[in-house]
């Protein structure tokens, strides 16, 4: 068992440099599982939110939202349970009703440091996480949705609310300001990757906003490293009802460039009937795919079991998710160091 474990060190520390890019609950849950195959892990996380617990902090003292960078954190911690409850914890009465403390703490060690990426830095000091958890941009910013009407909203939380009203598709987003500048750390672990992931996470709100920041999708492109995009289980209501596979990769390709990955993971773990028919009555599907139409667009789909029930909902199993993505970089990393065709 001590040999096992050893091994397991080892190759945990000479595991590849991984670039996990996107926000919300998505990005931690594949934190947890990758975490297990590499101790050289970067997550570069949004700060486009405005909503919850992290919206009144980013009012009330003019920092970034300290919401998703607290949940990497956490996922990437190591810290006793203690700890991690605590952190976790959020107030259920008060003026402080709704919001986590961990978000209390990252916004007092932002209050006595010099920027939000050192307060970020420091967290991860005390978590003694693994790997590194990093804003994309050090930048105040908010998200704008532009709809198929040409009706527009401003804010990452009314966004879900305003396509409800007006039932139809998102037709783009945007930074306000535009081209916010990316942070430099952000940008050179971008450049030293083996592997990058974008995904699983809110399509509008938690991976694009990272590709309108400046020089995230240049460097994603000049990568060498092997590229893939994890999609969704299930569509999401208020953001993508309807959507394909191919509708994810297209909307992703629109607002950074063509071709950004060459291989999309995707759940083929069958779903009950009685969690989709729940799912369906917010107008949320498990997410299909024509593997025909993903080619075309240059994408290759790889299709695992990596989805678990959990308190009836579902979500990415953080453990098989881990799992299949090393399973791939080992096997499709290897193809393209040895020079060989995808198809």
């Amino acid at each position: 068992m001590s040999y096992d474990y050893a091994t397991l060190k080892i190759q945990r520390g000479m595991g590849p440099n991984i670039v996990a890019i996107g926000g919300g609950t998505g990005l931690s849950t594949m934190l947890r599982g990758l975490k297990h195959y590499s101790e050289n892990i970067t997550a570069i996380v949004t700060v486009a939110d405005d909503g919850g617990g992290s919206g009144v902090l980013r009012q009330d003292l003019g920092m970034p939202p300290p919401g998703d960078i607290r949940n990497c954190l956490l996922a990437l911690s190591n810290t006793e349970p203690v700890m991690s409850e605590l952190l976790g914890y959020r107030f259920d009465e008060g003026i402080l009703k709704g919001q986590s403390f961990g978000n209390l703490f990252l916004a007092a060690l932002n209050e006595i440091s010099p920027s939000f990426d050192v307060a970020v830095r420091r967290m991860s000091e005390v978590l003694a996480i693994t790997g590194c958890v990093l804003p994309v941009t050090n930048e105040d910013v908010n998200l704008e949705a532009e709809f198929e009407n040409s009706v527009r909203v401003v804010g990452e939380s009314k966004i879900f609310q305003c396509k409800k009203e007006q039932g139809c598709r998102i037709r783009r987003v945007r930074m306000i300001p535009e081209h916010p500048q990316a942070l430099k750390e952000s940008v050179e672990a971008i450049r030293s990757a083996d592997l990058i992931l974008l995904g699983p996470g809110s399509l509008y709100t938690s991976i694009i906003p990272n590709l309108l920041v400046s020089g995230i999708v240049a460097e994603i492109v000049k990568s060498d490293a092997l590229k893939l995009y994890i999609c969704n289980v299930m569509t999401q209501e208020g953001e993508t009802e309807g959507y394909s596979a191919e509708d994810h990769i297209q909307a992703i390709f629109r607002h950074a460039e063509e071709h950004l990955f060459d291989y999309c993971l995707i759940n083929s773990a069958e779903i009950p009937e009685e969690i989709c028919k729940r799912y369906a009555a917010e107008g949320a599907a498990p997410i299909i795919c024509n593997h025909d139409a993903c080619k075309r667009l240059g994408v290759e789909i790889i299709e695992k079991p990596i989805s678990q029930i959990s308190g009836g909902t579902v979500k990415h199993d953080p453990l098989a998710l881990g799992r299949e993505i090393f399973s791939i970089y080992s096997e499709y990393g290897a193809m393209r160091i040895a020079g060989e065709e995808r198809y």
